[in-house]
């Protein structure tokens, strides 16, 4: 074990821990906004109760994921030194814009919201609402920003060895960075959607609240179908993006090794990376990867061959990663239009397999989000900025690997505890039935 390794381990767990609360926080602000406007535009009780039940939830996960967010930053500084003094200047831009704008916006407005209640009317307490969701997209927007230069590096220059802006609007608007955004925050939406339909099928397998928990599926049913939908197209337009910026990526993806023409997308594969092929290919449809890729049927697509060795990322972790994320977004699609159509004919409450189903899918979205955050990063790998910074070369020259495995099993124990308590607030609360409305308006 050497500091690049555990240092990249450290890294990966920490941010993989904290991407399991941002997701949500991304899905479930905005789905409570919508349950409160619809309680402020009909007046019924019914919406109000359901706004205070789904935002005590959304408040458990929002406090995790602040607290975990802020490990990731000192990381940059402690174990990634060469990193940040090579990067300084433009990853500290987009990171300054989030903490200056966004989050103050969405703090701000969590406090009206929390603190608003009886003291606020009631549409300036879901205006609130709106711009709390508003906040954490807009803050992972910048977030995201940053972390699309560093998979497709542009609008800079090199000086004295550090990378600067000399364009910032292109690094902003680039179609890499859009694209990762809006792919990211409607997969947010897929994880509140299911959230919210896993939990209210909960309730209405034990028959309780019946009118409430009918409605509530029926609006993360809705929002989860247009999530779903929208994630599966941007993913097509974000894969064709990787194709023209991360040639490597792509390769390792879909493990293709030897570069071809017209390349056929294999519906069951499974790479053999000791052997630079692939053990098992069957029911290959001819040229669709191609056209995915490139949206061009005779396309040549460049394998891993044509890359040097040591400019390959691991292949086996990314391209299984891949095909999981892109089959559970299938299946997403799948069960949202099942209840969809469940709710139209009002056969929901008849079908328990489904309800039962819908509850144990709660992980599937989260599990989806985490593997795309692996196709991401360790499709990127050699390098820390593509093209530009092996993370070999990025690591802190000062940490010795007796200083990263002592954070390393401190932040371990910590998150993990971190997570016990977190998974224990959300099964206790969403167990339990709403609150009645305590006085009129609930206000």
């Amino acid at each position: 074990m050497d500091t690049v390794w555990l240092a990249r381990w450290q890294f990966a767990l920490t941010a993989l821990f904290h991407f399991i609360f941002v997701p949500l926080t991304l899905g479930l602000s905005f789905l409570v906004a919508i349950m409160e406007t619809v309680y402020v535009k009909t007046g019924n009780e019914t919406y109000l109760r359901m706004t205070k039940f789904f935002g005590k939830l959304f408040l458990i996960n929002f406090a995790l994921g602040l607290v975990t967010g802020i490990t990731l930053e000192f990381e940059f500084g402690m174990n990634w030194a060469q990193y940040s003094k090579f990067v300084g200047d433009i990853f500290g831009s987009p990171l300054a814009i989030e903490a200056t704008l966004a989050f103050f916006l969405e703090s701000t407005f969590l406090g009206v919201w929390i603190f608003g209640w009886k003291k606020v009317s009631k549409k300036v307490h879901a205006l609130s609402a709106w711009l709390v969701a508003f906040g954490t997209n807009i803050s992972a927007l910048w977030i995201l920003i940053a972390n699309a230069w560093m998979q497709h590096p542009i609008g800079y220059v090199i000086r004295n060895g550090r990378a600067e802006f000399v364009n910032f609007w292109a690094a902003v608007l680039q179609p890499y960075a859009i694209l990762k955004f809006l792919h990211t925050v409607h997969a947010g939406y897929v994880v509140g959607a299911f959230f919210v339909m896993g939990i209210s099928a909960y309730h209405l397998l034990k028959h309780q609240e019946i009118d409430l928990f009918k409605r509530a599926f029926k609006i993360g049913a809705y929002f989860g179908l247009y999530a779903a939908i929208v994630v599966f197209i941007i993913g097509d337009l974000h894969a064709f993006e990787v194709a023209k910026t991360q040639p490597t990526k792509l390769a390792a993806m879909e493990s293709v090794w030897n570069t071809e023409k017209g390349v056929p997308l294999y519906l069951i594969q499974f790479p053999d990376e000791a052997h630079k092929r692939n053990a098992i290919q069957w029911f290959g449809i001819p040229k669709l990867l191609s056209i995915l890729a490139y949206h061009n049927p005779n396309a040549s697509i460049k394998g891993l061959k044509s890359f040097p060795r040591n400019d390959r990322p691991p292949v086996t972790i990314t391209f299984i990663s891949f095909r999981t994320m892109v089959g559970l977004g299938a299946i997403f699609i799948i069960f949202a239009l099942i209840a969809y159509y469940l709710i139209k004919a009002d056969r929901l409450l008849d079908k328990r397999w489904f309800l039962k189903l819908m509850l144990y899918a709660i992980p599937l979205p989260y599990l989806a989000c985490e593997l795309g955050w692996i196709v991401a990063e360790v499709g990127r790998q050699p390098w820390i900025v593509y093209g530009l910074l092996r993370t070999s070369q990025a690591v802190s020259t000062a940490v010795n690997t007796a200083q990263v495995v002592m954070t390393l099993i401190g932040f371990v124990f910590l998150y993990g505890t971190l997570g016990f308590i977190d998974i224990y607030l959300l099964f206790k609360y969403a167990r339990k039935v709403p609150e009645p409305a305590t006085t009129k308006g609930g206000y």
